[in-house]
């Protein structure tokens, strides 16, 4: 059971149920750090080389195209923009 604070809010709500945005846990840092490091392994990635990974990948001859590592770490950056795309909009639709 949650203990309630003199503010009336209680301990375990949401931090931007309370209005407060800036107030972010360690998941919510955690969400917001997937995207561009996914994106940084695949320039880094496309510009280094993958490693061994690459070779086995190299062998097959009708290889899909969304089978090197760059488009995985490509396609996993843009399924974890979500938090960054509810921050964006968020801010642009103003406090409520």
């Amino acid at each position: 059971m949650s203990e309630a604070h003199s503010s009336g809010c209680a301990r375990d709500t949401i931090p931007h149920e309370r209005g407060q945005a800036a107030a972010r846990g360690p998941a919510d840092w955690l969400a917001l750090a997937a995207a561009p490091t996914f994106a940084i392994m695949a320039l880094l990635t496309a510009v280094l080389g993958g490693g061994p990974g690459d070779m086995i990948c190299a062998g097959m001859q009708d290889g899909s195209p969304l089978s090197g590592m760059v488009m995985m770490y490509v396609l996993m950056s843009a399924f974890h923009s979500a938090p960054w795309l509810k921050l964006i909009f968020r801010r642009r639709s103003g406090p409520a």
